[in-house]
Order: C-alpha cells, then structure tokens, then sequence
C-alpha cells in the first residue's frame, strides 16, 4: 500500500518538519473496502454479516524493520467468518480505530475477493506492504 491519506501525510509532515510530533497508534485496525477509500477516509468499506476491523497490535512484532521503503506484516491478519455477504472486497484501509477513527493507508488487493457467508478473509503474513517511495 503506497497512498497515504491526506490525514497521515499531514501528521508525517508536521512530524518531520518540526510543526508537532506525531504518535504512532499502539493498534492498527485493518478494514475490508468494496472500493477504494478516498485520501479523506470516506469510501466503501465492508459492513453486515459479523463484519468487523481486525485489530494488529503496531510494533516490530507484527511489523518488522522497513527495508529499502517498505515494511511488511509478520504474521497473518485473519477476520472473523463472515455470517452474510460482505460484498467483493477490493481493497484494504489501514485506520487507527476500531470505527470512524483516521484512515492511515489504503491500496487494491491485487485480485478482488467476494466474501460470502462463511467464508474469512485472511492476509498471509508478507502481503501486506506499507511503503514510501
């Protein structure tokens, strides 16, 4: 995932050039989206059938050192079984929240997967790439 949202590349800014420090979220909360969320954190994400973010604890456990602009998840990143259609799922957000909250990142899946009931969408651990390039 490379598109930032307009919250995060507002927070980096400021944090780098000396405006306010920012805090990184001590959890990441990663969001199933039907279609890609816009910069400003409207956008279709998944809802009904159990649907719910999955949280990731933000540390060197779960996210490794970045290397040459990216970093990756260590482990896998399992939701819970859909109960009912969840719609195709196209695209993943990054939020600091479990609801409402800030969108961080968001980027495509690289094949759309529709999620119906009983069916669990899972992350294998090294998929999901933050990078800055």
């Amino acid at each position: 995932m490379s598109a930032l949202s307009d919250f995060l590349e507002n927070e980096l800014l400021d944090h780098v050039v000396g405006n306010a420090a920012y805090t990184a979220p001590t959890t990441l909360y990663i969001a199933a989206h039907t279609a890609s969320p816009a910069d400003d954190g409207t956008g279709a994400e998944a809802t009904g059938g159990s649907y719910a973010r999955k949280s990731v604890t933000n540390n060197a456990t779960e996210f490794p050192a970045a290397s040459a602009g990216t970093k990756s998840n260590a482990n896998a990143i399992t939701f819970v079984e859909a109960t009912a259609s969840w719609g195709t799922i196209s695209h993943i957000g990054v939020w600091d929240a479990l609801t409402t909250g800030n969108l961080l990142w968001h980027g495509a899946l690289a094949a759309s997967k529709a999620i119906g009931s009983g069916d669990t969408l899972s992350i294998a651990a090294g998929d999901l790439d933050f990078t800055l390039q």
